[in-house]
């Protein structure tokens, strides 16, 4: 699987096209370079198991709004099918609640498709008790423990600054 180059794989700069840990190939291709970035970004105070589900939900939401992060199908040597996943790497990052909430607020202002999970989430059970959590509360007031988001690189650069690599 190819992967993007990138010096910065926080995502928090605009980097140049130097090689850094995105650098991978195939042998005897250039490694590929994605214009565009997906970033989670997961607020530091999470338990690994929330850590894990709320990066779940977050990118579930992009193959079905940004059908282009979506590649081909997958198929082994013996002809079995798999599905088809992101096209480009998921930089999953972390930080504080208020750098979180400052990230959700750059997102809002460059209008970049984003999702988001709130605390109250880990309280309810399907996606209508979910989306009825989130309907209840205003913008600002939302208690955000993870945010995704997509887009141009240098805009997503921007959104996520102030976060650091998920260790």
């Amino acid at each position: 699987m190819s992967s993007e180059t990138d010096t910065n794989p926080s995502g928090a700069s605009d980097a140049g096209d130097a090689p850094g840990t995105w650098g991978v190939s195939l042998p005897g291709a250039a490694p590929v370079r994605f214009d565009t970035k997906i970033t989670v970004v997961l607020r530091d105070d999470l338990e690994l198991w929330q850590r894990l589900n709320v990066t779940a939900f977050l990118v579930s939401g992009l193959g079905t709004t940004v059908p282009e992060v979506i590649g081909e199908p997958y198929e082994d040597a013996d002809g079995v099918a798999y599905l088809p996943m992101f096209r480009q790497p998921v930089l999953v990052l972390e930080a504080s609640k208020e750098t979180l909430t400052a990230a959700h607020g750059r997102a809002l202002s460059r209008a970049l498709p984003r999702a988001v999970f709130t605390s109250d989430l880990f309280g309810t059970g399907n996606d209508r008790d979910n989306r009825a959590a989130v309907r209840a509360v205003p913008t600002g007031a939302l208690d955000l423990v993870g945010l995704a988001v997509y887009g141009p690189r240098n805009a997503v650069d921007k959104v996520v600054k102030g976060a650091r690599m998920h260790p």
